[in-house]
């Protein structure tokens, strides 16, 4: 594990995170006192989010009796 300063983690942001990826850790340091820890993330850790099903709630609104397309026609005219 290394320790960077904050001055040089901002110089060398680039080359820091191109270690990181490759696995290597990096302490990030102010007044030579540890503030913060940089580390990768492993692919395992990083899920999607997952959405709920709203199928049901939809199935449930009434049928619009006017189409999407003509509802916005209609309010473009009242604008003028």
């Amino acid at each position: 594990m290394q320790k960077v300063n904050v001055r040089e983690t901002r110089q060398h942001i680039g080359r820091i995170l191109d270690a990181v990826a490759t696995g290597e850790e990096f302490v990030i340091t102010r007044r030579n006192k540890p503030i913060a820890k940089l580390s990768g993330i492993h692919q395992e850790e990083i899920t999607p989010p997952q959405f709920p099903d709203r199928g049901d709630f939809r199935a449930k609104l009434p049928k619009s009796k006017i189409s999407s397309s003509n509802l916005i026609r209609e309010m473009r005219d009242e604008r003028g």
